[in-house]
């Protein structure tokens, strides 16, 4: 069990920037495409509060798999 956990955090460190990056070439696609003028700004908006909110659960998820693989996850309370 223990290995599952830390090849999981692997996975995590992985995913964190991985979607980030997804992320930010989908907004520059969506900005790029839309009409220029209101359309434009109210895309970037969105996009940007989009991001705004992601990049902190990116950089958690990639905190959590370098807990997951340094092994602090091994030992969990008993109940």
């Amino acid at each position: 069990m223990n290995a599952i956990k830390k090849a999981l955090g692997v996975v995590w460190i992985i995913l964190g920037p991985a979607s980030i990056i997804f992320m930010f070439m989908q907004a520059i696609e969506k900005v790029g495409l839309a009409e220029e003028g209101v359309h434009r700004t109210n895309t970037a908006l969105q996009w940007g509060i989009i991001l705004f909110i992601f990049i902190p659960i990116s950089a958690g998820l990639v905190i959590f798999g370098y807990y997951a693989l340094k092994g602090e996850y091994d030992k969990l309370p008993e109940e």
